[in-house]
């Protein structure tokens, strides 16, 4: 059996967008992928709201933190082999030197902490947020690893985070 890929999934916080992407990957990866989130600011703790919503879907919560990137710099850290940015404006971010051995991309989506509304449409876009991320790791998933290089992983990663084309 082939070992697992290692998959870091990057936002501000932590809190919301990349915790949801780990819970959601660890779910529908099998076994074939270990997930990982960190944020370039991470929040003191994850949103209450994100954890509730993955809870009710049934996804294992009690791993889920908040952390710095600076966890996946280190000498211990684990080797990445994808490392995808969640930001909705990943210009202008720096990312940490993990490395040059992983494909990257982004997959732009809105921070649900930015919102400013009534809650049930609070609700309403977590759930959006929820078949974005979800949609966009079942597409990754069934990629046919074995058979794509670098750069046709590359490119097909980026086509996953084209939104026009991955909206759910």
């Amino acid at each position: 059996m082939a070992p697992a890929f290692n998959v870091l999934f990057l936002c501000t916080r932590n809190s919301a967008r990349s915790l949801m992407a780990e819970a959601v990957l660890e779910r529908l990866g099998k076994g074939r992928f270990n997930a990982y989130s960190a944020g370039s600011e991470p929040a003191k703790q994850p949103m209450p709201e994100v954890v509730d919503r993955l809870r009710q879907l049934g996804h294992d919560v009690s791993r889920l933190r908040c952390k710095s990137w600076d966890e996946f710099t280190g000498n211990d850290a684990p080797r990445m082999d994808f490392v995808i940015a969640l930001c909705d404006s990943p210009q202008g971010q720096v990312c940490p030197d993990l490395g040059e051995k992983f494909v990257s991309a982004a997959w732009p989506l809105p921070d649900p902490a930015e919102f400013r509304g009534p809650a049930i449409e609070r609700t309403t876009l977590l759930n959006e947020l929820y078949g974005m991320v979800r949609r966009r790791i079942e597409l990754f998933t069934s990629l046919p690893f074995a058979s794509l290089d670098r750069m046709a992983l590359r490119k097909r990663l980026d086509e996953i985070g084209d939104t026009i084309r991955t909206a759910p």
